[in-house]
């Protein structure tokens, strides 16, 4: 069974510029101060992409499955895209939280999950990264896919293409990485 993973937090409000989280927020998963009273209610995990805003052409999830399936082959490393159609009064920060918390999303002991969260009414995206890749995928590099890939496109309404420019910038980075183990090309482990 997959352990959940800790989380380093980047968070950016589509029409602000991205924030890098405190030093102190770093895999604030562990840390109840993290989380309201009441938590916000968790949608399922229904597969790679959980496009609960409606926002994606049934192609671009089909298209993002795929991505995400081989990046995981390639690297055991997993993305999940995720739309949202409300935060219902919560940060994104505690939605993202609790959908990590929740999800389990990386591999057992590699803390290898990332979460691409998109809540478009509340004009919020944010990346949420497992403290395994947190030296790979950093608060700056995050930040940067956040503001020179997604906003722009975010804000014209361009969200297939959004969400298919910020899975193949952190796929990238994530797939470029020979310092850290992975699995042999090929060989389906």
């Amino acid at each position: 069974m997959r352990r959940l993973f800790l989380l380093l937090v980047v968070a950016a409000a589509v029409t602000a510029p991205a924030v890098a989280a405190p030093a102190n927020a770093k895999c604030a998963l562990h840390n109840p101060a993290s989380y309201s009273a009441t938590p916000p209610p968790l949608p399922a995990l229904t597969g790679r992409v959980v496009d609960n805003a409606h926002i994606l052409s049934a192609t671009e999830r089909r298209r993002l499955t795929l991505q995400l399936a081989a990046l995981e082959r390639q690297t055991t490393d997993q993305l999940v895209v995720v739309t949202l159609p409300s935060l219902g009064g919560y940060s994104i920060e505690q939605v993202g939280l609790r959908l990590g918390k929740g999800w389990r999303i990386g591999q057992s002991g590699l803390d290898n999950g990332v979460l691409l969260i998109v809540a478009p009414n509340d004009h919020q995206v944010r990346i949420e990264v497992g403290c395994g890749l947190e030296g790979l995928l950093t608060d700056k590099r995050a930040g940067e896919i956040i503001q020179r890939k997604l906003i722009p496109l975010l804000r014209t309404g361009g969200y297939d293409r959004a969400a298919e420019s910020g899975a193949t910038a952190i796929a990238a980075i994530l797939d470029a990485d020979p310092r850290r183990p992975q699995p042999r090309r090929g060989d389906g482990t």
